[in-house]
């Protein structure tokens, strides 16, 4: 498998490198490009970590999202980061003051 598309962003200080990619929960190859993509990237670029960022948007997609990680063993993963982007769950600005 090759990279077909550059990494979303690629973070330095120095010579360390850290690349980050970006992934919609709701994408249909979630599990696939968890798998392999940010480790090909690593490869690619000399990068020393990577770090998978997945943004949901319902609890349907969150709970997706768990058993995906779940099943490739990324469940508690410190590389893996989960952006909660669900406007039902938060207060509106006007009402939290």
């Amino acid at each position: 498998m090759t990279a077909e598309a550059p990494v979303d962003f690629k973070i330095s200080r120095g010579t360390e490198k850290t690349l980050v990619e970006m992934k919609l929960a709701k994408n249909s190859k979630l599990a696939k490009n968890l798998k392999k993509q940010v480790e090909i990237y690593q490869e690619a670029s000399d990068a020393e970590t990577g770090i998978k960022a997945i943004i949901y948007f319902t609890a349907a997609e969150l709970a997706k999202v768990r058993k995906v990680l779940k099943d490739l063993k990324l469940a508690d993963s410190p590389d893996v980061v989960l952006i909660d982007a669900r406007r039902d769950n938060k207060p509106s600005a006007s009402k939290a003051a």
